[in-house]
Parts: structure tokens; C-alpha cells; sequence
């Protein structure tokens, strides 16, 4: 481990670098190389009523305790959960944090570490760590998609993110689906899929599904596969209703850019083996012949380390040892 002077280093040798995630509900830290290997993690819900500075004042304890510690690192790496300018580090806004709006995250990371720090979309940095540690690890270039309270995407080539002309980033969710303005955030989220769910009983509905859900609204989705275990055919409809509409709308990606591989991530991934299954059933149906087969659909491999693995990979990038 790093004893805070000379040159920072992990226990295998290679350069100690410093993760961040900043979401909506927690704050991730770890400490680590450009492997993926993490020395020390630091994880804290976030106070929504105390707003950004609550979460910036979580950062600073932790980045002071590892500094008593003797750690110390070469780089920063942050993940955060709004629209970013990447190139400057400086956030644009939150969606559900207040005190975000115009702060420049990178400069304010850099003077409290003591590092260079660098700055992305956290879904961004999660197609980073998926493509290069995760389940698309090999292959080249990479789509990553997360369906979750939101839908999000990212491109990884030649092993970086991919932006595009300023401000252009993959803002996969908010592809339409139709002319009336239906986006794939509003079919393929997990409260898309949740508020579907919710609305069976009132269509007289009492199969499995329908007879599982709980008193308080809110997570439909987790009850979806042992709904499909029994043979439900409320949850077979859904989850191919939703499916194919992802895979329609992947279909857009696959010719635009051909990735080798699209990894599926976020909260409807935890449904499973039956949801990349349908999306990678329903995808050649809507891709020209001329590009079949299609790219294989994956799994996301890394978790709740997603974005922390990402921002590691990150780091290393600003600091040059990728």
C-alpha cells in the first residue's frame, strides 16, 4: 500500500489511483490501479436535503481519512450522474441533487486531491469499465446500455468513451421511438416497465404476477423473473413488449457504429438471463441482412463496481498510464 510519499502505488506495483462516484441515492469512492484492482472503498447514501454540498462534504471526510492513512494517488477519476462537460470537468445540472448547477466538479476535485481529475457522464464511465474490464472486455467497439429510473448509453472505441461534436454524447434514452415524441426512456426504464406492471390488476388481470405485487408501488420489475418461472403470460407479454422496443431502438446503434458486443446494464438487467435473451432474440428482426448476424447481447458483469471501475480506467487515462 501507498505510504503518502513518493510516487503512489498499489501492492502489485501499478500506480494508485482515486475513483468517484456521485449519483442520485450514493456516493462510491475506491482506491485503486487501472486494472480494476481496488485497496480500499468508501461507500455513503446521500442526503438529498443536504444537496450537492452534503455530498461534497462526504467526499472530503473520505479523501481526508485515507490521507491520515498515509494513502495517497496519481489521478482522479469521477463518474457523475447528470449532463457534464466533459472536457472541462464543469457540471451542467442535476436532475435530482440541487447544488450542482455550473459547478466545476474537476477543478474542485483536483484542489482538494491534490491530482489531476477528470470528469464524465456516469453512464459514460460505466460503458469505460464494462468495455474494458466487464463483459465486453476483448471486444471492440463497445454499446452500454443501463435501463433503470432512467435509460442511458455509451460508446467505448479503441478503448475510449466516444462523444462526438460538443455536446454531443450517446443519449441512447432519449432516441424516438415514434413521430409523437415516445422516447426509449419511456418504454424501456424500469418504471416504464414497473407502471405496466402496476396496471395489470386493473385490466383484470390475476395471474402471478398481478397476485405478487406489493402494497407500496415502487420496484414491479424485481418480481418479474419468478413471474416468468411460473409461467405468467402478464410477465412473458412485458418483458417481450419491452425487450423488443429496446432491441429496436439498439438496432439504430448497430447501423451507426456496429459495436462487436452490446452490454446490457442497470436495474432491469438484474431480471436477468430472460431479459438479454429477449432483447438478443428481438434484435435481428430490425437490423438490415446485410449486418446479420447482429452484435451478441451481454450481460453486464460488473455491478455496483461499474462506475467505480469505469472512473479507475479514467484516472489512469488522464494520468497517462493508459
Amino acid at each position: 500500500m501507498p505510504t503518502g510519499s513518493g510516487t503512489p502505488k498499489t501492492e502489485n506495483g501499478k500506480r494508485l489511483l482515486l475513483a468517484i462516484e456521485i449519483g442520485a441515492s450514493k456516493c462510491q469512492m475506491a482506491l485503486g490501479d487501472a486494472g480494476g484492482i481496488v485497496a480500499a472503498r468508501h461507500r455513503a447514501a446521500v442526503d438529498r436535503a443536504a444537496g450537492g454540498a452534503g455530498i461534497r462534504a462526504q467526499i472530503e471526510s473520505a479523501v481526508a481519512a485515507w490521507r491520515r492513512q498515509g494513502h495517497s494517488w496519481a489521478a482522479v477519476g469521477c463518474g457523475y450522474g447528470g449532463p457534464v462537460d466533459w472536457q472541462t470537468g464543469r457540471i451542467c445540472c442535476s436532475h435530482h441533487v440541487v447544488g450542482w448547477d455550473d459547478f466545476p466538479l474537476a477543478d474542485w476535485l483536483r484542489d482538494l486531491c491534490g491530482a489531476p481529475a477528470i470528469v464524465d457522464n456516469d453512464t459514460n464511465v460505466a460503458a469505460l469499465g464494462e468495455a474494458l474490464l466487464g463483459a465486453g472486455r476483448g471486444d471492440n467497439p463497445v454499446f452500454y446500455t443501463n435501463s433503470g429510473s432512467g435509460v442511458g448509453g455509451g460508446l467505448v472505441a479503441d478503448g475510449r468513451i466516444f462523444h462526438g461534436a460538443k455536446p454531443g454524447e450517446a443519449e441512447f434514452g432519449h432516441i424516438r421511438l415514434d413521430r409523437s415524441g415516445t422516447t426509449v426512456e419511456d418504454r424501456c426504464s424500469g418504471w416504464a416497465m414497473d407502471q405496466k406492471i402496476r396496471a395489470l390488476p386493473a385490466s383484470g388481470d390475476t395471474g402471478t404476477l398481478s397476485r405478487s405485487l406489493p402494497k407500496t408501488p415502487g420496484g414491479e420489475a424485481r418480481l418479474l423473473p419468478a413471474a416468468l418461472a411460473a409461467g405468467d403470460p402478464a410477465a412473458r407479454r412485458i418483458l417481450d413488449e419491452t425487450s423488443e422496443d429496446l432491441a429496436f431502438a439498439l438496432s439504430h446503434v448497430v447501423h451507426l457504429f456496429h459495436p462487436a458486443a452490446i452490454v446490457l446494464g442497470g436495474g432491469l438487467s438484474l431480471i436477468g438471463e430472460p431479459w438479454r435473451a429477449a432483447v438478443e432474440r428481438a434484435l435481428p428482426r430490425f437490423i438490415m441482412k446485410a449486418f446479420h448476424p447482429p452484435p451478441p447481447v451481454r450481460l453486464a458483469a460488473l455491478g455496483e463496481d461499474v462506475v467505480p471501475a469505469g472512473a479507475l480506467l479514467l484516472a489512469a487515462q488522464r494520468d497517462g498510464t493508459t
